[in-house]
């Protein structure tokens, strides 16, 4: 198999999907026909090749198929003499240098992995990552990047992939001698991370189906994209564990190695001609190892550039790359195939014994001289003369003569990248930034996010015991308030609690977004959908749970406590609890997609949460804040609701909380007998000019608002105050998402 897609491959005739397939009919021919064969046509089909015969798909037709079996494998090879006029992509990149500086900053975790750029110098200094890379990767074949850690593999794939800020990176990437775009390259490329960042309660299938949806445009059926997902399973060998969940740390789910094919699978459903991985083969025993790396190949064979970093392959998947490039401290210590190896390292004085693995063998010599004083300086002025020598005409054979543009076109018109578009004169709009428009992914989002809550009902179902118990308690605590003045204190805390429970409920919603905060940086760095999109939907989806949570609290306690307002009452009162809700789940969410830390933002939250409750005006009145502390009390999120709720309660300037002889009750004079009370009533009567009796109304409702400062905002307002309050946490949450989800070394 290490010969594959090599210039000596023998040649022959394809085979192609039958009429089982409900994509094809048996008037289509394939435009692959022209295409050589290999002699053991047994891997799976072109990616894309099945969506090749959709009702709008360009391409010739004739009476003429060769019928195979149901999902029937196809490889493809080319000939140096005989290349296809429609191929081949060729990456390119020169004199690749990119510098950091170090001992200035703590480490930054950059997508589950800290970034190399920093260091352990107390001063800041520089260090070179990537010093002067050249090479070149071809359509169908494997470029496999080695080194020992913190050689420069994964900065080498970052730098290729368009994850390093232009402006620190030196030197060029083309693709058939072109300059890409970093919209374009979004576009027709994937990355796959070392992390496999899958939602544990979807099973295979419906991982591939919604990534499916995501990438494949509106206009394709249901049933192809089926199609197109059922042979993506097919060809990544997971057809025995398509109805499995992925699972987590408490869910048991597949292996590690369908992991990886599971992560791998989510970023080529739309068939990408250039996919970059870093170290898909990491943590896998070496049987699950190399199905990964023959994923790999059949992917490379169906017409993309598959360039990945590696540890230290075994010697199976050493036979399945195409060429390799060692690194040792961002220098090129070896670029050339696996055969070339042997003879590389004998000529340098270091023969590889006959038995003995040659990457091993190699990466184990680069170690010992990096720890020689001279290092690695003389292996890697031995590789330019012998890339001098070896190479003297830079191997022009199969450089396309295509331009980018037509290379893309022609790809497109062959099945590959099944989420483009008809192409034009302008090459970055020949393909579309994103497969499908904004309510479509918000759809998909939605219904991927409902599917694995619905799976895990054990978080909601948390959530809304936290608050029934809550509510239990406070109707019990504050249970049938009476109309006394200690009865109005006591309705004061009582909001004061409950509007403020809420927010400290919402709290427990921080590990939501955290938990699919790498997933979300992955399916948006490659544009899988707009983070508009995602913002929206779950801004959208977080509704309907608020409302449940918001009735099971107003109904545990309205009644039970004896507020006012009948059942106009109790509907603003409701609002003014789902507006709270609406507002904390806003803000909660807000923060997670700043703070990247579950008990970070916990911390951050409690603390926040308290000093909004603080200046709410239960503590301390309005008119009593000091004045450089004001405006805290405006921007607090509990005042308005507990403004809104205590409107609601005293907005009836008939109703009495205080009558004569109850104005001694928080007094000292409380334990005076009635009779001496009224005499003072009598006194103070007198000395007022004003009849006060014991039955006289002294404070009404209006009255306790006056009080309380609450006079210049009217209940609806506070509403609308804090509901505006939760879309203005909407929209910081997607400007942190715009801004903090890059996923560039700078």
């Amino acid at each position: 198999m290490s010969g594959l897609g090599h210039p000596n491959m023998s040649q022959g005739e394809g085979f192609f999907p039958s009429d089982n397939l409900p994509l094809f009919n048996h008037n289509n021919r394939m435009e692959l026909q022209q295409y050589p064969r290999r002699s053991k046509p047994s891997l799976s089909p072109t990616l894309g090749e099945l969506l090749k015969r959709v009702e709008d798909a360009q391409g010739d037709t004739s009476m003429d198929s060769t019928p195979v079996h149901h999902h029937q494998a196809l490889e493809l090879g080319y000939a140096c003499s005989s290349m296809p006029p429609s191929s081949p992509f060729v990456l390119s990149f020169n004199n690749l240098t990119y510098s950091v500086k170090v001992g200035q900053n703590l480490p930054i975790p950059v997508c589950g992995k800290e970034d190399l750029s920093h260091g352990s110098s107390e001063t800041a200094s520089m260090k070179v990552l990537l010093n002067d890379i050249s090479g070149e990767a071809r359509e169908g074949e494997i470029m496999a990047v080695l080194g020992a850690s913190g050689s420069g593999k994964s900065t080498l794939i970052d730098a290729l992939a368009d994850r390093i800020a232009k402006e620190s990176l030196k030197g060029s990437v083309t693709l058939n001698g072109e300059v890409l775009e970093s919209r374009l390259l979004k576009v027709i490329s994937a990355y796959v991370m070392q992390d496999d960042l899958l939602f544990p309660m979807l099973t295979v299938e419906e991982t591939l189906m919604f990534s499916a949806d995501f990438r494949l445009p509106r206009s394709l059926s249901r049933s192809k994209k089926k199609a197109r997902v059922q042979a993506l399973i097919d060809q990544l060998g997971l057809r025995n564990a398509a109805n499995t969940v992925i699972g987590d740390e408490g869910h048991r789910g597949v292996s590690g190695g369908e992991r990886r094919r599971v992560s791998i699978g989510t970023d080529i459903v739309h068939d990408p001609i250039l996919l970059f991985l870093d170290e898909p083969t990491s943590g896998l025993d070496s049987t699950s190892a190399f199905m990964v790396v023959k994923v790999l190949q059949r992917i490379a064979r169906s017409g993309s550039i598959v360039i990945m970093s590696v540890h230290q392959p075994s010697y199976r998947i050493l036979t399945v790359l195409d060429s390799l490039i060692f690194l040792s401290h961002g220098q090129t210590v070896y670029g050339g195939s696996p055969g070339g190896l042997p003879e590389f390292f004998g000529q340098f004085g270091h023969p590889i014994p006959e038995n003995e693995n040659r990457t091993e063998f190699a990466l184990d010599l680069i170690r010992e001289l990096e720890e020689a004083p001279d290092g690695t300086k003389t292996l890697v002025e031995f590789n330019k003369s012998w890339q001098t020598m070896k190479n003297p005409k830079n191997r022009t054979c199969n450089v396309s003569k295509l331009s980018l543009k037509d290379a893309i076109s022609a790809s497109i018109s062959r099945g590959k990248l099944v989420s483009g578009a008809p192409n034009n004169s302008n090459l970055t709009s020949s393909v579309p930034t994103f497969a499908n428009p904004l309510w479509a992914e918000m759809m998909v989002i939605s219904k991927r996010s409902l599917l694995n809550a619905k799976r895990m009902p054990e978080l909601f179902g948390i959530r809304l015991g936290a608050v029934l118990v809550t509510g239990i308690i406070l109707a019990t605590v504050f249970y049938h308030l009476d109309n006394s003045p200690r009865g109005a204190q006591e309705r004061l805390g009582f909001f004061a609690f409950a509007m403020s429970t809420t927010y400290y409920t919402c709290a427990e919603s921080i590990p939501a977004f955290l938990q699919e905060r790498y997933i979300f940086m992955r399916e948006t760095a490659y544009n899988a959908y707009r983070r508009s999109s995602y913002v929206l939907a779950h801004s959208l989806i977080s509704i309907p749970s608020l409302i449940v949570l918001s009735i099971a609290f107003a109904a545990t306690t309205f009644w039970a406590v004896g507020l006012d307002g009948g059942f106009s009452g109790f509907c603003f009162y409701f609002f003014a609890i789902l507006s709270a809700f609406w507002a904390g789940s806003s803000f909660v969410t807000f923060l997670s997609g700043v703070v990247s830390h579950v008990m970070l933002g916990f911390t951050i939250v409690v603390a926040i949460l308290a000093y909004f409750l603080l200046f709410s005006g239960f503590f301390i009145s309005r008119d009593r804040v000091p004045s450089y502390w004001i405006w805290f009390h405006y921007i607090s999120l509990v005042k308005y609701p507990y403004e809104a709720a205590l409107q609601n309660e005293f907005h009836d300037p008939t109703k009495c909380f205080v009558r004569g002889v109850q104005m001694f009750d928080t007094t000292p004079l409380a334990a005076v007998p009635l009779s001496l009370k009224l005499k003072m009533l009598k006194s103070i009567s007198s000395t007022l000019g004003m009849n006060i009796t014991g039955n006289t109304c002294v404070v009404t409702g209006t009255d306790i608002l006056r009080q309380q400062g609450i006079t210049q905002i009217s209940k609806w307002n506070c509403l609308w105050v804090t509901i505006a309050w939760g879309f203005f946490f909407r929209i910081l949450f997607y400007f942190a998402l715009l801004l903090g989800s890059k996923n560039k070394r700078r």
